[in-house]
């Protein structure tokens, strides 16, 4: 599945450098592909022996859903998430994985866990605030130094805002 995932980003990333969307044969097969590694995996987990219970502090066995292993939910999710999980070969617009929008948020997080969060609802929101300015002027190259202490306005002309 890892390999096919890479090549797949590989042939979304040069179409998308060509302005081309990728061939609707090409998609297919990658698909078709997919689902079969998926079913092969959910085969191979499924004849495994099953894992023990989980049993409850008095001995007694608990009522809940079979445990899995950890590769087993893997597939699980790729069989129910293939839509989400395919969807940067249909829509050029979507990346192929969220690591931009991650790291967009760590700051945020990072600031919560080691002060223990904002005094104010609205010093948040300015944190907020300078930080997606710094995000957003980062994505097309601009001078963050200048991003910072451009006015407003021009910024939001140039990102077509104004």
């Amino acid at each position: 599945m890892q390999i096919l995932l890479r090549r797949a980003c590989h042939a979304a990333s040069l179409a998308r450098e060509r302005g081309v969307p990728l061939k609707p044969r090409l998609i297919a097969l990658l698909e078709r592909r997919y689902d079969a590694i998926v079913r092969v995996g959910l085969v191979h987990h499924e004849s495994l022996t099953p894992l023990a219970g989980v049993r409850s502090a008095k001995g007694a066995k608990r009522r809940r859903r079979k445990s899995r292993r950890t590769g087993h939910n893997l597939l699980l999710g790729f069989q129910t998430r293939k839509e989400d999980a395919l969807r940067f070969l249909h829509d050029p617009a979507v990346p192929f994985s969220n690591n931009e929008a991650e790291r967009d948020v760590r700051m945020m997080k990072l600031r919560r866990k080691i002060s223990g969060g904002f005094r104010s609802s609205e010093s948040a929101a300015d944190c907020a605030t300078v930080r997606s300015l710094l995000a957003t002027a980062r994505k097309p190259g601009w001078n963050i130094i200048e991003a910072l202490t451009d006015n407003p306005q021009n910024l939001a002309q140039a990102l077509g805002l104004a």
